[in-house]
């Protein structure tokens, strides 16, 4: 199974990132965690992107705050799909980073999950690696169907509670 690569612009990104390599985890996917900035080591940024498809990479998240270029960085050095998470900071509650992250240019796309959605970016490349993979599709597909009778489940307390 190919790993995913993720990426993050510095330590303070680490809950974001958790909450995705536990997704991860969940469906036995491997990974591989690094810091890297966009702008303090854009060097070591674009090596781990060169050479990501070569090292067996499936798809690279990248989760970045203010500015947020690292996802952009990174898919500029990749033809490998690049999931982007804008993590929340304090200065304008992670809408910078969401707009920064979302809008690149024509030509090197980043799919952008929601401020702070470790979660999603980890479905996401695990549904990419789906394609290629039923075990890990059915995992996905299970996944869902616990989902959805979790749900279920609550629309029935809910109605039940109402009776009373």
């Amino acid at each position: 199974m190919k790993k995913i690569g993720i990426v993050m612009g510095s330590d303070s990104d680490l809950p974001v990132i958790k909450k995705a390599t536990d997704t991860l985890d969940s469906f036995g996917i491997p990974y591989e965690v690094h810091i890297y900035s966009a702008h303090r080591t854009p060097v070591e940024a674009r090596d781990f992107a060169v050479s990501a498809a070569e090292k067996g990479f499936g798809a690279i998240i990248a989760a970045a705050g203010m500015a947020a270029h690292l996802a952009g960085a990174i898919a500029a050095n990749t033809v490998l799909p690049v999931i982007g998470i804008p993590c929340k900071s304090n200065t304008l509650d992670g809408i910078d980073a969401l707009l920064s992250t979302v809008q690149m240019p024509s030509g090197i796309p980043v799919a952008t999950v929601a401020i702070n959605g470790g979660v999603n970016a980890a479905l996401l490349c695990s549904q990419i690696l789906a394609v290629e993979d039923k075990e890990l599709r059915d995992k996905l597909t299970a996944k869902r169907q616990a989902d959805a009778q979790a749900v279920l489940k609550k629309d029935a307390d809910v109605m039940n509670k109402l009776k009373d």
